[in-house]
């Protein structure tokens, strides 16, 4: 599925420097430049309410917007970079870059799954999710938002490689083919312990000490020697 182009409506600024762009943000704008396609950078103002969502989104960095600046012929554009606020979280600069509608481009695509595997369905196995975008080449025209696959066929054991991918034939995918996307791995069993380790072993006996025959016999002897002095 190819993107919507998206209008943004921009401000040519002639002042530059800190000063400059901390009034910029205090009026509502953030400031912006336009560089590359064979043109001097241009310096804009834009809405950060127009352009954030757009930052914001999965395919932020794979959007081609349209900008809009007086006295100039809108120019087909792709955000290269943006500078946020740390604390805040504010936007604060945002740089695009040029394109044109007959130079291929490359960029990452993300890749979304649809449909629930039979492998974790019927076999009780995991789904893993390994890779999650492929790098691509294509006319700006034909970039995608996403690349989605239907998982459904998975069963434990069987992969989803970037060769399966389904991409048309505007889009030449740069990513390793044999590349593994996702793949249903079995559920693996706890081992059981040998049950000698599992039995608690039994508390120990107190071990009786046993002495020599002749010696317990003699100290019988004395004994009774004893007995008979008492006497």
């Amino acid at each position: 599925m190819t993107r919507s182009m998206t209008k943004i409506e921009t401000e040519l600024r002639e002042a530059a420097g800190k000063n400059a762009a901390g009034r910029l943000r205090r009026s509502g704008r953030v400031p912006a430049v336009v560089y590359g396609g064979g043109a001097p950078p241009l310096a804009v103002a834009v809405d950060p309410r127009q352009i954030a969502p757009v930052i914001l989104s999965e395919a932020g960095h794979t959007a081609v917007l349209t900008l809009e600046a007086p006295g100039h012929d809108p120019v087909r554009v792709m955000v290269r970079a943006w500078q946020t606020d740390p604390v805040y979280g504010r936007l604060l600069h945002v740089d695009f870059v040029r394109v044109a509608a007959d130079t291929r481009v490359r960029l990452k695509i993300p890749i979304h799954v649809t449909g629930e595997a039979k492998g974790v369905k019927v076999q009780g196995g995991i789904f893993e999710f390994v890779l999650r975008e492929v790098e691509v080449e294509c006319l700006p025209d034909a970039i995608p938002e996403s690349i989605t696959a239907d998982v459904t066929e998975l069963t434990i054991g069987r992969n989803l490689r970037v060769a399966h991918l389904p991409v048309s034939q505007e889009i030449k995918v740069l990513t390793d083919p044999d590349r593994v996307v996702a793949h249903v791995v079995a559920l693996k069993a706890e081992e059981e312990k040998p049950a000698a380790e599992m039995a608690e072993p039994a508390p120990a006996e107190p071990e009786l000490i046993r002495k020599p025959r002749a010696e317990a016999a003699g100290e019988e002897e004395s004994a009774e020697g004893t007995k008979e002095k008492k006497s």
